[in-house]
């Protein structure tokens, strides 16, 4: 009765407009003050002992590191290299594109700064050379979502968080080898698809690439690349942990688009870090209020009853699974990822922990889903950061990306019923 009552009230608010924080937060709130006996002073400092973790200081940082990066021109050194490669095969540019989006999303985090920085740049490129701007517009929507998945992710770090207190809860370092695999498995199937659609239709290819022209490009963008290397080697080799590697990453980011790069004037280095502590602010905020959420669930025993409740209905790990998965996209399509994680996980890793499902598959199986709900209406936050680049509709966009979005589908079930897609590579390093 009382999940009832709190799902019910949250719901009831989100669907009033109100932003997914506060709506939390009164949730919890009205709860508390008129159900239970909880005093305030421990609500006062669940507040504050929620959000003091020093995992979540990776996600500033992490943020800030990609907006050096997205304002500094390393995305278009990444699009020249990526062309190089692959622009000689059918749909040239938009395969530079899955390349250069797979590249970025490595050294950013976030899928909407994968989106603005690439498709700002080949979008109109692909348009001047005579692709459709549905089929270019389709691509960097879809393709911008591997900035969730492919390592570092500001969303595996939420996922961290949210589950951090369980026995089982996985560690920054085990959810971003395990994404290695998925990330790459995933930009190939969007290449594929790419690849195919312009074959189909006859669409344009550049000429191929001399070696000394790979060369270049490789070279031009190395800085950028590097970064790679710094934060994933970092993290792997025990040089510093996760947090560590996101302040070196935005200090890293800060010295190759002021100083190496030449891209960024130090006098808009104050808009950016401002920019960054702007949505900074928002993430802690909802993270704050997701904590409070967790801890009326918990105090409930709502997560410990749906575990006792499942088992006793003998549905099996696959049937879960599948339920999980159809509760997740219904989520996506009125909340933004980092709600949807901070909100269900808390209440899903117990039941799935139960069952005995494996805490990094779980979690990798979560983000894939997340990806999927960032790229179709109503809410798909990448629809809009695209919709805004392009000056295309929602409408539009969403028919443009239906392809894509098919092959995403197609390997959420691959992702959610082989773990050793995302299982395997951790193991073999041995983070397992």
């Amino acid at each position: 009765m009382n999940a009832a009552i709190i799902f019910g009230l949250l719901l009831a608010l989100m669907l009033t407009g109100m932003p997914i924080s506060i709506s939390l937060g009164l949730t919890v709130l009205t709860f508390l003050f008129t159900m239970t006996d909880v005093p305030i002073a421990a609500v006062a400092l669940k507040l504050f002992t929620g959000i003091e973790k020093f995992e979540i200081m990776a996600i500033p940082f992490f943020i800030l590191a990609g907006n050096f990066l997205t304002h500094g021109g390393v995305a278009r050194r990444m699009i020249n290299f990526a062309t190089s490669m692959v622009g000689h095969w059918h749909g040239g540019l938009g395969l530079a594109g899955v390349l250069a989006c797979a590249l970025f999303a490595a050294v950013s985090g976030s899928s909407p700064a994968t989106v603005v920085a690439i498709g700002s740049i080949i979008l109109p490129a692909m348009v001047k050379q005579g692709f459709p701007k549905n089929f270019g517009a389709g691509i960097v929507t879809t393709s911008g979502a591997l900035g969730i998945l492919i390592p570092p992710s500001i969303v595996m770090v939420m996922y961290c968080v949210a589950t951090t207190g369980h026995p089982q809860a996985p560690s920054i370092g085990q959810m971003f080898l395990a994404g290695v695999v998925p990330g790459l498995m995933l930009a190939a199937f969007l290449g594929f698809t790419t690849w195919f659609r312009a074959r189909k239709f006859g669409y344009p290819r550049l000429p191929k690439a001399s070696a000394g022209q790979r060369w270049h490009a490789f070279r031009e963008s190395f800085w950028g690349l590097l970064l790679i290397v710094v934060v994933m080697g970092g993290i792997y080799t025990g040089v510093f942990t996760p947090t560590e590697a996101a302040a070196m990453a935005a200090v890293y980011a800060f010295v190759v688009a002021v100083f190496v790069y030449r891209d960024m004037p130090l006098s808009r280095v104050p808009k950016v870090l401002l920019d960054s502590a702007s949505m900074s602010a928002m993430l802690l905020y909802i993270i704050t209020n997701a904590v409070l959420f967790s801890f009326v669930m918990t105090s409930e025993q709502i997560p410990q009853n749906m575990a006792a409740w499942i088992q006793s209905q003998h549905l099996g790990v696959w049937v879960f699974l599948l339920v999980v998965n159809i509760v997740l996209l219904a989520a996506g399509n009125f909340m933004e990822p980092s709600s949807i994680v901070l909100i269900m996980a808390p209440i899903l890793f117990p039941v799935a922990m139960s069952l005995g499902i494996d805490p990094v598959h779980f979690g990798i199986l979560i983000i894939v889903n997340m990806e999927v709900g960032m790229c179709h209406p109503p809410v798909g936050l990448n629809l809009y950061v695209a919709s805004g680049i392009t000056k295309m509709g929602i409408t539009e966009l969403t028919v443009a990306v239906w392809p894509w979005l098919l092959t995403m589908l197609l390997f959420l079930g691959l992702v959610t019923y082989v773990p050793a897609i995302s299982l395997w590579f951790p193991r073999l390093i041995g983070a397992m």
